[in-house]
């Protein structure tokens, strides 16, 4: 194969590729490494070409070694920064009757995140553990010892360890959830589900734990039924978590609402759509936080978050639930005017023929 046979192979490949002779020049690349590099590295030297160390080297052992060699590229982007992994492997000169090496660059920037995203996982796990395990064991050991035979302490730190324990079993409880949801939310539930119904018998749930925290639930619904295709225990997790957490860190308006109304056009949807807004009245949230409330363990004021018994998980199951729906989520939300979350999922083709005339 001589060089324009080479050349012509390699055009036609979708990955960065370069070839380097052993003059440290570049002879060939194809139309991915030109647009990964910018330029026209074609007749160039590598060095002035890539200008990254690592890079560099495993390009300079491949030459001088004639052996295999890798390394990392990092291409800055506007927001973001790619990582292609580098694999330089030396050309056999009897065949390609070039003496150098061919060096192809693979984007593995997915790779990195997903990899990152378990080390911060972990971490995260990790430290909402700690505080309540360090806790448990402290109080045991002050049980055993000092406070042996004070019943008035013992009552006291039994009471924590109770409460530590029951946070302890809600973030276990949420994970599981999470993975769940994670592992299925490809595949499109099918059941179809009355979500009118479904929300009246969740806030009929909910009322006594409105109560105790001095708040009342009003359902404004503009249709008596509305059929989606969805998996119901997943939509009512996700109808109790938002009307809880309106509960929790909105009480303080007095009144948390929730309205149902079909719309019959919403961005990106085909046909009809079921909009739910759960509205709180109260200290409401700085938007800087918004786009990132439906992360991990994310949270607006932590301490009280705990205090509160959130797992910062909440949001996070709300959002894979509602893509395992194929529907949309929404954030509205103001220091001072309280909060809105708005799930919007597709109204079930076949309750929409029926529905027409």
């Amino acid at each position: 194969m001589d060089l324009n046979q080479l050349n012509s192979v390699l055009a036609g490949l979708p990955h960065p590729l370069l070839v380097v002779d052993s003059e440290n020049r570049i002879r060939i690349a194809n139309d991915a490494a030109r647009e990964l590099l910018g330029s026209e590295p074609a007749e160039r030297n590598y060095v002035a070409v890539i200008r990254q160390p690592g890079a560099l080297d495993c390009i300079e052992n491949a030459l001088r070694h004639r052996r295999r060699s890798e390394g990392r590229f990092m291409r800055a982007g506007a927001s973001t920064e790619t990582t292609y992994r580098m694999v330089a492997i030396p050309l056999d000169r009897a065949r390609s009757g070039l003496s150098g090496v061919i060096v192809s660059f693979e984007d593995i920037s997915h790779v990195e995140e997903a990899e990152q995203m378990r080390r911060d996982f972990v971490a995260n796990v990790s430290h909402e553990l700690r505080s309540p395990l360090t806790a448990l064991a402290g109080f045991i050991e002050t049980l055993r010892g000092a406070a042996r035979n004070d019943e008035a302490a013992r009552d006291r730190f039994l009471t924590i360890m109770e409460r530590e324990a029951n946070r302890m079993n809600r973030l276990v409880s949420d994970l599981l959830s999470l993975t769940k949801v994670e592992v299925n939310e490809r595949v499109r539930p099918r059941d179809l589900v009355d979500v009118i119904a479904l929300i009246r018998s969740t806030i009929a749930a909910l009322r006594p734990l409105a109560e105790s925290a001095g708040a009342e639930i009003d359902l404004l619904a503009e249709c008596d039924t509305a059929t989606v295709a969805g998996d119901p225990d997943q939509l009512t997790q996700v109808i109790s978590n938002l009307i809880e957490n309106g509960l929790k860190y909105g009480a303080s308006g007095g009144v948390v609402r929730v309205e149902a109304r079909i719309v019959q056009h919403f961005a990106g949807f085909r046909g009809p759509a079921l909009r739910i807004d759960v509205i709180d009245r109260g200290e409401g949230i700085d938007p800087v936080h918004i786009p990132r409330l439906t992360e991990r363990f994310y949270r607006v004021d932590s301490h009280r978050s705990r205090e509160k018994g959130g797992t910062g998980l909440g949001l996070a199951i709300v959002k894979h639930i509602i893509n395992r729906h194929r529907g949309r989520f929404q954030i509205q939300s103001e220091r001072g005017h309280g909060s809105t979350f708005s799930v919007i999922l597709p109204i079930a083709e076949t309750a929409d023929r029926n529905a027409r005339p």
